[in-house]
């Protein structure tokens, strides 16, 4: 008869739900998967499948006393782990969405918004459509699947009881805060040098020419070219968003080293 004992039923349970610690507060908290457009139970169940999926190919987990406060040391790591790989993510994809900011605040469109309907926050529409694209370009590229490679490849670089973080990853994680402003600013920075140059344009006209209403025909012209720019800067929008993606995924993969 086959017959379990309790410290094997608790090995195999901990050997299953601290893997899933890991990969369930990351699908929490990526872009897409962790945004309100799937509820929470789908969520959860894409987690326990895809701990299943990966559980072959982990590191040998050593066991643990399920009531020894090592034990939730441990939960807490493999959770911050999780959290930080997807607020990574959720990094390059708010890059898109600062820019698309700036942009809209420089071409007079910054009182145009709109809800956004994966985080619940009220956004930018440029913004808004820079996200969709990104998101568009993010599942068509297959970076959900380079997402879940990167995870399963985290279990080997951190195994489950070795510790949580190294410290440099720590401040890399504030650093990435630095990053963000730069690089959305370098991605708005050829339309709002425009912009301010047709700005400057209209400021010499009023100069020549006083009487010219120059706020009846300077913000509906302004509007218009900066909707010209955005659509001429959408020939390089994937050249972008390839330089972002790589740069991102590589500052992933050092954190975990």
């Amino acid at each position: 008869m086959f017959e379990l004992s309790f410290l094997q039923i608790e090995s195999m349970v901990a050997t299953f739900l601290l893997p899933l610690f890991r990969v369930a507060s990351f699908l929490m908290v990526i872009p897409i998967i962790g945004s309100q457009l799937l509820p929470v139970n789908i969520r959860l169940g894409l987690a326990i499948v895809l701990t299943i999926l990966l559980l072959p190919g982990l590191p040998e987990i050593p066991s643990f006393n399920a009531l020894a406060v090592e034990t939730w040391i441990v939960v807490a790591q493999q959770i911050l782990i999780g959290i930080v790989m997807g607020f990574m993510v959720q990094v390059l994809f708010q890059v898109v969405v600062l820019g698309g900011q700036m942009i809209a605040q420089q071409m007079g469109l910054g009182f145009a918004s709109m809800t956004d309907p994966a985080n619940g926050i009220s956004v930018v529409m440029l913004g808004q459509f820079y996200l969709t694209l990104v998101m568009v370009l993010f599942i068509t590229m297959n970076g959900h699947l380079v997402m879940i490679d990167i995870l399963a490849r985290s279990f080997h670089l951190i195994p489950i009881g070795s510790g949580g973080l190294p410290d440099a990853s720590l401040w890399k994680i504030v650093r990435s805060g630095t990053w963000l402003f730069s690089a959305a600013l370098l991605m708005a920075l050829p339309a709002v040098t425009s912009l301010l140059v047709v700005n400057f344009a209209f400021g010499i006209m009023t100069r020549a020419a006083p009487q010219l209403n120059i706020f009846a025909i300077g913000f509906p012209f302004t509007m218009l070219m900066g909707m010209l720019i955005v659509w001429a800067n959408l020939g390089g929008f994937l050249g972008q968003y390839r330089r972002l993606s790589e740069f991102m995924l590589n500052y992933i993969t050092s954190l975990l080293m």
